[in-house]
């Protein structure tokens, strides 16, 4: 079976699918693949972890002629590929809501509407709980440290009834999550950790009632309410934790959709840019981008080659050039060949490279769920036994024998082991947050501490990512070069006039010619500032044998100047890079560059290993081949050629100058000139998982000891709550050890 076969998702992400047809069913949003293959795109709902994938994927793998099945964790899209008759889809969308999972047409739009309303009802349901343990815990310590005869027998039951009232409404409604959960895998013969959590809600609030009209000494309305604060903390960092870590690939749907003009015999039409085929002949104007992949035919222009290179200068082109789906046409209109389909350009394969990476990401579970098929089966036989003992064996009468069950339940929440990863984090990222750190994705720090191989872009990484003028000019001349380099957004201009800290000319009549440079007149005299060819002194050493990037400047009676720029590296880069050597961590220079620029950057850092011009794909098995050789990869880029690299390696770091997508693919973001924020990360993550290493270790101490005394029956529903919240509170005073690291 092939679960990451790229090729059968071709066209599939750029496409919003409408619901299908009631009477067709889902063999209507169907398409056809490679080698006959049919192939569908689903979302699924109510995954919630590994085993939930593992679950699905081998439920369908096991059907007859599936090529393919791959479900991406962060998105929760399934793709099946088959071959066969077309109907089967709607027995794979069966197959898999009765499972327990809800099944829709892929659409983002959806997807996004789902999580939004997803996030809303686990933050009204934690406010909720949040504010009724506020007000139960004002009434409980009295009962706690205080008996009926003490306080008086009314005051105990009016507290009581208080509590009740509190109490009852609270797990009805903030208990939702769980009970949804637990009912839905109950209907279709499954079980997961939800079951033994509702389990015990439904008992400790029922017995709670009955003991409150038996007018007992003891309820467990406290007991309740805690449990389900403690646990919808839990769920809700697990949530931002996934949502967070989604696949970016669904921002380029608008790159990937939309309308290009053709040209035909009939003159210019508008089609949709999925539909657009090979040889077929497009008009790209000034300020759009490249529908597909294609050549020039017609026109010269600049382009923004940024997606494919990650350089922010601009590439001229001309006749013949090659261009890619998502670059930017700069400054004149021009008409290209389609050499590719939508569905097979580079930027559908950015998308689909994304989507696999996304997949290799959903290795993150929950240490609570990871522990799921144990946890359960051993809680319920544990309770149930504890209760047939008791109740047969031990003469206790049904209610005591209950609560014994109760308090086993209650005392072996896997509350402290579900905290002891999300709080060290939460106190971990907010220690970095303060050094202007972003932690994006909710396990980020628990893959960095593991890596051994750290990979580099170069422009904007190691780099400041903008040319900066180098050398010394004459001030006359360098006045009047910035002047005229202050009428374009060019990024040499712009390097130009950032250089000049004076006050700027007036200059008339500016124009920018394509592909060529600025032209204005000063004094009556026309000044250009440009290209070599254009303006520039054809005799100097040309330009790319020292890496650096140059504009000439040129005026009426006097010699062209050679105004040289350079993207200069991060001030502490190669101290950066030297810190993580000395923690035997291999460092990779990986850029879309030329490789005299990538060989002179990689000597000024020490770094031994170096590729240049290399694009997305390329980037995308380099580094997989570090992969698969049992390598744990960093990669800290900054462009939307990196994105791919970012989501695909085993943690990614972006700075707070990337572009939206590589930010957006990043689990961390820095901001700031300096590359130092790198290392403060690795070394916060390696110290934050010592602490969760110890925070299990309490965990498991814990549960040794508190496990056999309420099997023995010594242990009340509150005193059990009270046990339970004080494991979480000692996991989270470990925790804070992260605050204090040095």
């Amino acid at each position: 079976m092939e679960r990451s076969d790229l090729s059968g998702q071709q066209g599939h992400c750029c496409q919003v699918t409408p619901p299908p047809p009631a009477e067709s069913g889902y063999e209507t949003l169907v398409q056809d693949g490679l080698d006959g293959q049919h192939e569908l795109s689903v979302l699924v709902s109510g995954v919630h972890c590994a085993g939930c994938i593992q679950k699905i994927e081998s439920t369908l793998a096991r059907e007859a002629d599936i090529a393919k099945v791959r479900l991406n964790f962060s998105t929760g899209r399934l793709a099946i590929g088959w071959h066969g008759a077309k109907t089967r889809a709607n027995d794979f969308v069966a197959l898999v809501e009765k499972l327990g999972y809800g099944v829709k047409p892929y659409d983002p739009d959806v997807e996004q509407e789902d999580a939004d309303k997803q996030e809303k009802f686990l933050l009204v349901c934690l406010g909720v709980a949040g504010f009724a343990t506020g007000n139960i815990m004002l009434l409980s310590p009295g009962l706690w440290v205080s008996d009926g005869e003490t306080m008086g027998m009314a005051t105990r039951e009016f507290l009581h009834l208080m509590s009740g009232l509190i109490s009852i409404p609270t797990v009805m409604f903030a208990g939702r999550p769980f009970f949804r959960s637990a009912l839905k895998v109950l209907r279709n013969g499954h079980t997961n950790m939800d079951v033994p959590i509702s389990l015990a809600l439904i008992l400790s609030t029922v017995m709670s009632v009955w003991q409150l009209f038996r007018q007992a000494e003891h309820v467990y309305f406290d007991a309740a309410v805690m449990l389900i604060f403690f646990l919808l903390i839990g769920r809700y960092f697990d949530f931002r934790a996934r949502r967070n870590a989604r696949s970016v690939a669904t921002d380029l749907l608008s790159t990937l959709s939309g309308f290009a003009s053709v040209l035909g015999e009939g003159g210019v039409r508008r089609i949709a840019i999925r539909d657009l085929r090979e040889d077929m002949r497009v008009q790209v104007a000034s300020g759009e981008k490249f529908p597909v992949d294609g050549i020039i035919e017609q026109g010269k222009s600049s382009v923004d080659t940024s997606l494919v290179t990650g350089e922010t200068v601009p590439r001229d082109i001309g006749q013949g050039a090659q261009v890619y789906a998502g670059t930017l046409n700069l400054s004149a209109p021009v008409t290209m060949r389609v050499e590719k389909a939508a569905e097979d350009s580079l930027l559908a394969d950015v998308v689909r490279l994304m989507e696999k990476a996304g997949q290799g990401q959903a290795a993150f579970v929950r240490i609570a769920d990871r522990a799921a098929k144990l946890y359960t089966p051993v809680v319920h036989t544990l309770a149930a036994g504890a209760f047939l003992f008791w109740f047969i064996l031990g003469g206790m009468n049904w209610q005591d024998a209950l609560m014994v069950s109760v308090a086993l339940l209650i005392i072996t929440c896997p509350c402290a082991l579900a905290l002891a990863v999300p709080v060290t984090q939460v106190l971990a990222t907010g220690r970095l947050m303060k050094k202007h750190i972003l932690v994006k994705s909710g396990d980020a720090l628990e893959r960095l501490s593991k890596i051994d191989v750290a990979i580099f872009d170069k422009t904007g990484t190691l780099t400041l990512g903008k040319p900066v003028l180098s050398g010394a000019y004459d001030e006359a001349v360098l006045q009047k070069a910035a002047s005229l380099a202050a009428h374009s957004r060019h990024p040499l201009s712009k390097g130009i006039a950032e250089a000049y800290h004076g006050v700027t000319l007036k200059m008339d009549d500016v124009q920018e010619h394509a592909g060529k440079g600025l032209e204005g007149r000063f004094e009556g005299q026309t000044i250009r500032l440009g290209s070599r060819s254009w303006c520039g002194d054809m005799a100097a050493p040309p330009q790319g044998q020292d890496g650096d990037l140059e504009l000439w400047f040129a005026q009426e009676g006097m010699s062209p100047v050679r105004f040289i720029l350079k993207d200069v590296l991060r001030p502490d880069a190669a101290a950066t890079l030297a810190h993580l050597r000395e923690r035997k961590i291999k460092t990779v220079l990986l850029s879309g560059d030329r490789e005299i620029v990538a060989r002179d950057i990689a000597a000024q850092c020490g770094i031994d290993e170096y590729y240049a011009e290399k694009t997305p794909p390329q980037k995308y098995e380099i580094l997989e081949g570090y992969k698969q050789k049992g390598h744990k990869v960093l990669m800290v880029g900054d462009g939307l050629n990196d994105a791919p690299v970012l989501a695909a390696a085993d943690v990614s770091i972006a700075p707070g100058t990337a572009i939206d997508m590589a930010q957006n693919a990043a689990d961390i973001v820095f901001m700031g000139d300096h590359l130092q924020p790198v290392f403060e990360a690795l070394k916060t993550a390696k110290f934050s998982q010592k602490i969760v290493i110890e925070n299990f270790g309490l965990t498991i101490l814990y549960n040794a000891i508190v496990v056999p005394i309420a099997v023995a029956g010594m242990v009340t529903p509150m005193i059990a709550a009270i046990a339970m919240s004080a494991s979480s509170l000692l996991v989270i005073a470990n925790s804070f050890r992260v605050k204090w690291m040095k």
